[in-house]
């Protein structure tokens, strides 16, 4: 198999939570100009809208259907609804998360639930659905979680507090690893991107505040760019990345590095 063809998307199917802008919007793009048939998902259908127009505009194949996958009794019916536009899932792109900025010792109880609850338990039980409807089954899939360089180490001290954003990227990070080993066997890949810092409305806050310190601490000396997160994206999509499971990829200009 050529280079090219390892990269190849045609004919797969590709979920992307939380696709409808930032980050799962770039990442899909970039599944989508890899030929895959897009489906994305997120709460609201005019973001929604507004981004299967963007795609199209490119050629790109495109269903967006709008669910709230925190609330648990949509998971399944999500997944039934891909299935029945679909022959299967090949790819899982789990994008979709919320954040929660404040000092530890203050950290709203209600707000923790909420990041952990969409972060980490809703995204286990849409992968575990995907799995078991369509992966298993098929006996292959790729499987790629977006964590976070905040899973991987903690906040400078001039920065706000997130600490249950933290936990759940940590978490899903382990997670990762977990699948990846159980599911193995299956022919299943399950991987991690970590973004480090890239403009987006759930950053805007923290880029406001200190944006001229991450750039500092970041080696390449600037934030990430709307073409950064694509290539990995791709790699851990396609058959290129079929020796390649349970790994953390962390994008990030080099931040981790340090």
């Amino acid at each position: 198999m050529g280079v090219s063809e390892l990269f190849d998307l045609r004919g797969r199917t590709a979920v992307v939570t939380g696709g409808s802008r930032g980050l799962g919007l770039q990442i899909a793009e970039a599944l989508g100009e890899q030929g895959a048939d897009l489906v994305l998902t997120a709460r609201r259908t005019d973001q929604l809208d507004d981004a299967a127009r963007s795609l199209r505009e490119r050629g790109i194949a495109v269903t967006v259907v709008a669910y709230d996958l925190s609330q648990g009794e949509n998971v399944d019916a999500f997944v039934s609804d891909v299935l029945g536009r679909h022959d299967g899932i090949d790819i899982l792109i789990n994008n979709a998360g919320t954040t929660w900025g404040a000092p530890a010792e203050e950290h709203p109880l209600e707000a923790w639930h909420k990041v952990i609850g969409l972060n980490l338990t809703a995204t286990f039980a849409l992968t575990q659905r995907v799995a078991t409807a369509s992966m298993i089954p098929r006996r292959g899939g790729r499987i790629v979680n977006v964590a976070s360089v905040a899973g991987m180490r903690g906040n400078a001290p001039r920065m706000m507090g997130t600490v249950a954003y933290s936990t759940s990227k940590g978490g899903l990070i382990s997670m990762t690893r977990a699948l990846a080993v159980e599911w193995a066997n299956y022919g299943i890949t399950v991987n991690a991107i970590a973004p480090g810092y890239f403009p987006t409305k759930m950053t805007r806050g923290t880029l406001e505040q200190a944006q001229e310190a991450i750039e500092a601490l970041t080696p390449l000396g600037r934030l990430g760019g709307p073409e950064d997160l694509k290539g990995t994206a791709v790699l851990l999509a396609s058959d290129a990345s079929a020796y390649i499971t349970g790994q953390t990829i962390a994008v990030d200009g080099g931040l981790t590095a340090r």
